[in-house]
């Protein structure tokens, strides 16, 4: 995966959601941390999209609580032939301990995905660009989710995307929540490289999502 074009990702804890995500999904987005062998279910997963393996931290609002465990079954994951892209938490890439994620993922050629999340705010303009930078500086990929208040938080993370879209990073951002849920239809058009959904509305693993279907649609008509 070269995130070259927009991928709308699936986001699904069951890889064998795939198949009902095929029809509106380019790749599906594996949460490790909400399933129960998640390793044995990527050993036999024989899907046609492939895979964005994550496997969220607690403290970034994942349920993964023991970090040198869950990195090392990621750094396993980026080994396998059917993962595209691993997401590692920039906070983990910064401190050291993804960086053995990172280096297993990029021995394969799986791409790296360095993630930020704030599910309080949406910092100042400056803060959002400090931390895209720190992460294409580390990954393929620099995501950064943040929490909505106001469409004015939004119009501050659209710039910022488009303004790193534009400089040839390749970014992936998104606003939280109900005031910021038209980011995730719109964000592409300002150069956001990934977009996440759930099959269905009721497997929302993030504040506002749209479900998969929804989110092809309006991503679609807006291009």
């Amino acid at each position: 995966m070269n995130f070259e074009e927009f991928v709308l990702a699936a986001s699904v804890s069951d890889l064998g959601a795939e198949a009902r995500a095929r029809d509106h999904a380019d790749a599906v987005e594996f949460r490790m941390d909400l399933a129960d062998d998640p390793l044995s279910a990527l050993d036999d997963y024989d899907g046609d999209l492939p895979v964005l393996a994550t496997n969220r931290a607690a403290w970034e609002g994942g349920e993964a609580d023991d970090d040198s465990e869950r990195l090392a079954a990621l750094a396993e994951a980026a080994e396998l032939a059917c993962v595209g892209a691993v997401d590692v938490e920039l906070a983990s890439l910064t401190a050291g301990e993804g960086d053995r994620v990172a280096e297993r993922a990029r021995r394969t050629g799986t791409a790296v995905v360095a993630s930020v999340h704030d599910f309080e705010r949406t910092p100042p303009e400056a803060e959002l660009r400090a931390k895209l930078s720190d992460a294409t500086d580390r990954a393929d990929v620099g995501k950064l989710a943040v929490t909505a208040d106001s469409r004015g938080d939004v119009l501050d993370l659209l710039a910022v995307t488009h303004e790193f879209a534009s400089a040839g990073e390749r970014v992936a951002t998104m606003a939280m929540g109900e005031a910021g849920r038209h980011s995730r239809a719109v964000a592409p058009l300002y150069g956001s490289r990934i977009g996440y959904a759930p099959v269905e509305p009721e497997e929302a693993t993030a504040p506002g999502q749209y479900d998969l279907e929804t989110l092809s649609r309006l991503v679609g008509e807006l291009e």
